[in-house]
């Protein structure tokens, strides 16, 4: 039987906790704290913060656990620089799930069915102002495919809208959208469980947009076998080593009820829409069961758990699509600050001309629904602000850099669309040399004197070896300050047999000897 404790959020944290700047990782706060005060705490936060005793019941609830690309690579135990890499090679590996019986699945060992459920028991808060009511923000949803026979997983959020029903925001385009919509038209209900509080890998696994079984594609993120278990009032498939499940189904009345406002991933707030129903069925969990919420919005968008995640899968969903357009792509980085979703860096090395606006195309027509692209040569860290910066100051000519285009498909949440707008622009931004320019003077970075090379009795019989920059010069006699250097070479200026080259400024001897 798999490990029902390793893959736990509560084992993430307790793991958090013996880091050695766990101070700046995760502060843990005994004291019972009311849930209209967690939204203020989290806000802006860039550590996870674990309340042992939340809301009227005392559950514990864990907010922004995911809120730090250092926190995310330590879920997959590697560090940040490495994560992506990390992550692709976990996909290629091959699933295995395991089905564990009711009696050994922890995520059952309390059971509350029939009048006994109670959402407004649970520690939901708050989160923003103006939103229509609590939500469950960190809902992990699992769903039955009947067209693939496949498990859909996603992550949206839920409204409670009673102590049995929430509302469910299924208005963009995806595939549990498209399951209901099925359902739907079969005038039947969907069954609907919903996982709160799992692992930061769950959670990513849940992001993704691939078309597999997606019990199989979080098992691959494991890089585990999966434990799983079914639900008690459904047929669904949930991890057994989960803290919470929130079992029921999308009502077969379809789109009825008015949800949100809702403060978005992006930023801003989205409007009142008209959604489906959730219907609970029943509400199982660990004994010490850790509840959670991701933290969505704020003025320091990096520090919440949406922009972490939705980073992570843009830069799977482009890495994937860049595969097949260029050859040697060095790495990306979506910038969580803007949402983790709109911007796109890659550092590209170009091996023919053309090649950054075949990674711009590329990334244009991926699913990452990337809407600026900014392509650097492979000596730009993507992961600095200041070295994009840089390029885009230095390496960028707008009238023939810049690459615009509309008709795009578009994510109908991005508050910079006109109101009746279907599609949307992109834009590329080519930050790299034109091809074969990097090896110019004008192109070269300066940096600190090395002071390398070979060893020579004299100034001039380091130049009788070849043309030598002042650094090669300095090194050849072993000058401590350069005073001696110039000495030299001003002896050799007024013999007359001194020259410079005009490309690089490298210092020689005229005739045979020299140049």
């Amino acid at each position: 039987m798999p490990d029902l404790n390793r893959f736990r959020l509560k084992s993430f944290l307790d793991s958090l906790r013996e880091l050695p700047n766990a101070a700046d990782e995760i502060d843990v706060r005994a004291e019972p704290v009311r849930l209209a005060d967690v939204a203020a705490i989290l806000h802006d936060n860039p550590k996870a913060v674990l309340f042992e005793q939340a809301g009227a019941a005392g559950h514990a609830l864990i907010g922004n656990a995911l809120a730090s690309r250092t926190r995310m690579a330590h879920a997959f135990g590697v560090s940040p620089r490495e994560l992506l890499p990390e992550i692709l090679k976990r996909l290629r590996g091959r699933p295995e799930i395991v089905e564990i019986e009711r009696e050994h699945a922890p995520v059952q060992e309390v059971v509350a069915m029939g009048d006994d459920v109670d959402l407004t028991r649970l520690p939901i808060n708050l989160q923003h102002g103006l939103d229509g009511g609590p939500y469950i923000s960190a809902a992990v949803d699992f769903a039955h495919d009947q067209a693939s026979g496949w498990t859909n997983i996603g992550l949206r959020r839920l409204m409670v809208r009673g102590r049995r029903e929430t509302g469910i925001d299924l208005v963009a385009p995806s595939d549990l959208r498209v399951i209901l919509l099925a359902s739907l038209a079969e005038k039947k209900h969907l069954p609907l469980s919903i996982v709160v509080g799992s692992h930061p890998i769950d959670y990513f696994a849940a992001t993704m947009r691939l078309p597999v079984d997606e019990l199989g594609l979080m098992a691959q993120l494991r890089g585990a076998p999966l434990p799983v278990v079914k639900c008690l009032t459904n047929d669904l498939r949930v991890p057994a080593d989960a803290e919470w499940v929130i079992e029921g189904y999308l009502d077969a009345a379809g789109y009825t009820e008015p949800e949100g406002p809702y403060g978005e991933f992006l930023g801003y707030y989205g409007g009142v829409k008209i959604n489906p129903v959730f219907r609970v069925t029943a509400i199982t969990r660990r004994k010490d069961a850790v509840f959670q919420t991701l933290t969505i919005g704020g003025s320091a968008m990096s520090s919440t758990d949406t922009a972490q995640l939705c980073a992570l899968r843009t830069e799977v969903l482009a890495w994937r699509a860049l595969e097949s357009a260029v050859r040697d792509v060095r790495g990306i980085y979506a910038p969580p600050a803007a949402g983790g979703v709109y911007n796109l860096r890659v550092a590209l090395q170009q091996r023919v001309p053309g090649e950054a606006r075949n990674a711009i195309a590329a990334v244009f027509a991926s699913v990452a629904n990337v809407k600026n692209v900014f392509v650097v040569d492979p000596d730009i860290d993507i992961f600095s602000d200041e070295q994009i910066e840089w390029a885009l100051g230095t390496r960028f000519q707008p009238e023939r850099d810049l690459v615009v285009q509309g008709g795009f498909r578009t994510l109908p949440l991005d508050p910079s669309l006109d109101d009746d707008a279907t599609t949307g622009s992109k834009a590329g931004f080519d930050l790299t040399w034109t091809f074969g320019a990097s090896s110019r003077m004008e192109a070269t970075t300066p940096v600190p004197p090395r002071y390398e090379g070979r060893r020579f009795e004299s100034v001039r019989d380091a130049l009788a070896d070849g043309p030598k920059f002042f650094e090669d010069l300095m090194a050849a006699v072993d000058s401590g300050d350069g005073g001696d250097v110039v000495r030299a070479l001003e002896d050799l200026r007024s013999e007359g047999t001194l020259t410079r080259d005009t490309e690089r400024g490298r210092y020689a001897l005229r005739g045979p000897a020299g140049e």
